[in-house]
């Protein structure tokens, strides 16, 4: 099975642990956020791997080297000319998902101990395009959703923006947070080839919501408990440091 590491990003709320290192090699007590990420992914079956980078990108190459890629079928995305943000990375990374299955997409500072599995399955039976994992969390911007939990826009608390332009959050939708995890169809890629108009760089949420009515994007809510965390600040790498001394096993 196939998937893809988000890795490219410049860590700026990590600093100055970013200053000479890709944040996916930040350690959490004694091994890589890339390493974690890896490890969870080939536990779930994932084998096939694509990787982006930019941000000290060879950094990245040389530790997979190091480590012989965790045995794994292993491809680097290059995008240290430029940074593509996240839909214009899963298109430059199209030769190595396109093909007739489902890719998980995992943000590289996302630490989980969800089953990346039944969310794959999930997408699987249901036929959308995309799969996003969401959960209730505080946050400024949220997907909505209906109570089938197929995507109806996006709204930001903080700004009063929706997308589409056009929509309207009627009572009873289901407002809920993206956990930096989704599974996508090989189908999109036509499409984000449309959206992008020649661009390069573009963002995936964007297109989610424009599109959302043209296509069954999904929402995957687990409603057993589970660890997530998004290590993108000192104060939650400091957190994440602590949940992997209590589950070590899981994570």
């Amino acid at each position: 099975m196939k998937a893809m590491i988000f890795a490219a990003g410049l860590g700026t709320r990590l600093r100055p642990l970013t200053n000479d290192r890709p944040k996916a090699l930040v350690e959490i007590s004694g091994k890589t956020m890339l390493e974690r990420v890896i490890g969870r992914l080939a536990q779930a079956g994932f084998d096939d791997i694509t990787i982006n980078i930019h941000h000290f990108g060879q950094k990245i190459i040389d530790y997979l080297d190091q480590h012989h890629n965790f045995g794994l079928n292993i491809h680097i995305s290059d995008e240290c000319d430029l940074l593509l943000d996240t839909g214009g990375g899963i298109l430059k990374a199209r030769q190595f998902l396109d093909g007739n299955e489902p890719f998980l997409v995992h943000n590289a500072d996302i630490l989980t101990d969800i089953d990346l599995l039944s969310i794959y399955q999930s997408h699987v039976t249901s036929g959308a395009m995309a799969t996003v994992l969401v959960k209730e969390r505080k946050t400024s911007r949220y997907f909505v959703f209906d109570d089938n939990y197929r995507l109806q826009g996006w709204i930001n608390k903080s700004t009063g923006e929706t997308r589409p332009p056009h929509f309207i959050h009627a009572k009873g939708m289901h407002e809920l947070a993206f956990g930096g995890i989704h599974v996508i169809s090989p189908s999109i890629f036509q499409e984000l080839e449309r959206y992008s108009q020649g661009q390069p760089k573009f963002s995936i949420t964007p297109f989610y919501v424009d599109q959302c009515h043209n296509h069954l994007i999904k929402g995957y809510v687990q409603h057993t408990p589970y660890t997530w965390l998004d290590v993108g600040k000192p104060e939650t790498l400091k957190q994440a440091q602590e949940i992997v001394q209590q589950k070590m096993s899981s994570l």
